[in-house]
């Protein structure tokens, strides 16, 4: 599906488990190459800082919602730029068949191997869900591969990693965020090699997959969302009504492709180099 018309949003965790029939039936039909991300990722090394929104970049979802899961419908109005973030927002303002509106971007290109950052600060509420992540799936045919650091905003001194391959989630752990998610902006990077991928926080090391099954193959893009649940309550929390807009913040975005320069002074990229 062609993005300047209408671009895909992946639903969230346990939310996704009415899609991953398809997923899985197209992961099995298509496979996956270990040559794919050399050969169909499109994206090269970049730092954002968020002076703007990048037009060339950055798709806004906008007008639809990821099913019935999900309480909320993406809007741009719930997107903008402010004091050089990036500010998602959740509130409640009806916007088609739904109660509440929320904010989202993904990059138009898709990117491989490689060290992915961003820093960032997100609010607080019960039944919320702050994500930065990668993702790749059926709409674009290919399997549901996907890469994740997800707040679940009802408890922000955690972040949940996660990986999924061919629609099965891997390995999924909490960690600590020092300080919370919510106090303050804070680092987050996953590093993805063909051969392990590792998750940081705060440039430590949380998080390591080497088991060759658990690891994505496809290019993704990349996203930001910030959404909210009434049905997901086990793993989100019960949502409550906010009384005054969720956001979340992004401060910077950096993609560093393997071999190349780090993008910024204190990357991850750069200790690895």
């Amino acid at each position: 599906m062609n993005a300047n018309v209408k671009d895909y949003s992946p639903s969230q965790h346990f939310g996704r488990a009415a899609a991953l029939g398809v997923s899985v039936i197209l992961a099995g039909l298509l496979g996956t190459s270990s040559g794919a991300v050399a050969q169909e990722a499109t994206g090269k090394s970049f730092v954002e800082t968020f002076d703007k929104l990048s037009g060339s970049r950055w798709f806004i979802s906008d007008g639809w919602d990821n099913g019935k899961h999900q309480n909320c419908t993406w809007s741009k109005e719930q997107v903008k730029v402010a004091d050089g973030n990036l500010v998602l927002s959740f509130e409640k303002k009806p916007l088609k068949n739904r109660d509440y509106s929320c904010g989202e971007v993904q990059t138009k290109e898709r990117f491989g191997y490689g060290t992915y950052e961003a820093r960032m600060k997100t609010g607080t509420g019960s039944g919320l869900n702050a994500a930065f992540f990668t993702y790749i799936g059926p709409v674009h045919k290919k399997p549901h591969d996907e890469i994740d650091f997800e707040v679940l905003t009802k408890d922000p001194s955690k972040v949940q990693v996660n990986a999924y391959v061919g629609g099965k989630s891997n390995d999924e752990k909490l960690v600590d965020v020092p300080g919370g998610a919510d106090k303050g902006f804070n680092d987050y990077a996953f590093v993805w090699e063909k051969e392990r991928l590792r998750w940081y926080v705060n440039g430590q090391l949380v998080h390591e997959v080497t088991e060759p099954s658990q690891l994505p193959s496809n290019p993704q893009k990349i996203f930001f969302s910030l959404w909210g649940s009434g049905t997901l309550s086990e793993w989100m929390g019960r949502f409550i009504e906010p009384t005054e807009p969720v956001t979340m913040a992004v401060d910077r975005v950096a993609y560093t492709a393997p071999g190349e320069a780090c993008q910024f002074e204190g990357s991850v990229a750069c200790s690895l180099q």
